[in-house]
């Protein structure tokens, strides 16, 4: 069983996989896979320095992904560029993590999920859900400043219809303890329902 986990930015997904990965599902985190795995690619490296030269760090050579995101996420034509370059990459990532166990139960956490019509993936979606007070005061926390977060949050869907098109939803408006509680158990019923 593949779930697919998203969520607007700040919304407690990754809270959320690591309780699933505690009752026993493999977890899948695609946006460490882009940071640790893609981003460091020498060819994508060299297509991303072709287009954005200044996102290069001269002492490293990787990408300076603050940067990076300033670029893309200000502009909808180098987004879409962005995208086309990493997100093949990506489901070739997914494909070969996915081989490794491939009747087993998976948690795939993927914030554009709707955005980018990929629920034929997944047996189930999920969707973690929180107020934008609380995301904006989540990200500013991780050191994004708000104008870039509520930026990067204006190229998601609005969260009524990630709601209305998710299989489920976890509320991530009290305590982490309380959404812990509820993905602990949508964890245990949906593995008893294999």
């Amino acid at each position: 069983m593949i779930l697919g986990l998203t969520g607007g930015m700040g919304s407690g997904k990754s809270t959320a996989a690591r309780v699933f990965q505690a009752d026993g599902y493999g977890c899948i985190d695609s946006d460490a896979l882009v940071r640790d795995e893609l981003l460091v690619l020498p060819d994508v490296i060299r297509e991303i320095a072709g287009r954005f030269p200044d996102v290069i760090d001269g002492a490293s050579g990787g990408v300076n992904r603050g940067l990076l995101a300033g670029h893309v996420f200000a502009d909808p034509e180098a987004l879409a560029w962005l995208e086309n370059l990493l997100h093949p990459r990506l489901y070739a990532l997914w494909k070969q993590r996915l081989a490794t166990a491939p009747r087993g139960l998976w948690v795939i956490e993927v914030p554009l999920l709707f955005e980018k019509g990929l629920e034929n993936w997944f047996d189930f979606t999920v969707c973690v859900a929180t107020s934008s007070i609380n995301q904006i005061a989540r990200l500013t926390e991780r050191g994004i400043p708000q104008a870039l977060a509520e930026q990067r949050i204006s190229k998601q869907l609005p969260l009524a219809q990630k709601l209305e098109r998710a299989d489920f939803v976890l509320s991530n408006d009290g305590t982490p303890e309380i959404l812990r509680m509820q993905v602990a158990r949508l964890a245990a019923s949906l593995k008893n329902a294999r």
